[in-house]
């Protein structure tokens, strides 16, 4: 199989990115959330799934009259 290149260099700046966090993932963490809020684009969260099952997201709908 041939190796792609594309994929050999996501992987060396990856091992980059986390030996300049001394492999350490809450600071690999917190560098990317550095990154997110200055760089302008909105952030979007997501809430928990437990948080998602007990909410709706809709607004209710209206019925006509007679309806069940």
């Amino acid at each position: 199989m041939a190796r792609d290149y594309i994929v050999d260099e996501v992987g060396r700046i990856r091992e980059e990115q986390a030996a300049k966090y001394e492999f350490n993932i809450q600071t690999i963490l917190a560098a990317a959330k550095k990154r997110q809020s200055r760089s302008g684009f909105k952030v979007v969260s997501f809430a928990q799934k437990s948080e998602r099952l007990t909410k709706s997201t809709r607004p209710p709908t209206k019925r006509a009259p007679g309806d069940a």
